[in-house]
């Protein structure tokens, strides 16, 4: 398949006081169309780091990052963000929804920017929400939910906008074990089923399993 993310020569340091914190150290990575990558690597190795670089919610200090054909780090910060609302789908450790909206609500978020009239938003938001196995709770709000059902409801948010990739931040990092299998399998899922290109930092074995490779960062460099 060809390769949706390319990474070239990556660096990334931040300023404090007077000082530069190196990150990343000339990271070359190029993920396949349809992979489930996990990265993997001890606290401070820089992963989540490398994973926002990807995402555009971060720029290189040098190289380049092209994702779906676009060269993100050149793009200035309004086309940025119109650029991530469309080809990314965000999924956190601790699920950030809002708890004044329901499921359905918290879901249609991203659509709002959209072009899409209310008569389609809430055929894909019941699309989505069907997918992650929740069309029967989305009047309920996220304090109704298990952490688990959260979570799902997270997903649903993030592939509502059909992205290009899907990247995951410790996305079992909160659940206990039982929740943290299904959210697994349901990734497998949206990656086997919907062809979906997703990215996943874990520290959790278990969770880096279910993808397809394994990727190891240690102080900045990718093993």
């Amino acid at each position: 398949m060809p390769s949706i993310i390319q990474v070239q020569d990556v660096s990334k340091a931040y300023r404090r006081d007077s000082f530069d914190i190196p990150v990343l150290n000339n990271i070359s990575l190029e993920i396949p169309e349809g992979e489930f990558l996990a990265l993997m690597g001890p606290s401070g190795s820089g992963k989540t780091t490398l994973l926002n670089l990807i995402a555009g919610i971060d720029r290189p200090n040098k190289g380049t990052i092209v994702v779906g054909g676009t060269n993100i780090a050149s793009l200035n910060e309004s086309h940025l963000a119109k650029w991530r609302s469309t080809h990314v789908g965000f999924v956190f450790q601790f699920y950030n929804l809002l708890p004044v909206l329901t499921a359905f609500e918290n879901v249609e978020l991203p659509l709002l920017l959209t072009s899409l009239s209310k008569k389609d938003r809430k055929q894909h938001v019941e699309a989505v929400l069907t997918v992650v196995g929740l069309k029967d709770r989305m009047n309920h709000y996220p304090k109704q939910l298990s952490g688990g059902q959260e979570q799902r409801v997270a997903i649903a948010r993030a592939i509502a906008t059909d992205p290009t990739i899907l990247v995951a931040d410790e996305p079992t990092g909160d659940l206990d074990k039982s929740s943290a299998d299904e959210i697994l399998t349901l990734l497998e899922r949206l990656n086997k089923e919907f062809k979906k290109t997703i990215v996943m930092v874990t520290h959790d074995p278990r969770a880096a399993e279910k993808a397809h490779t394994i990727r190891h960062l240690d102080k900045g460099e990718l093993k």
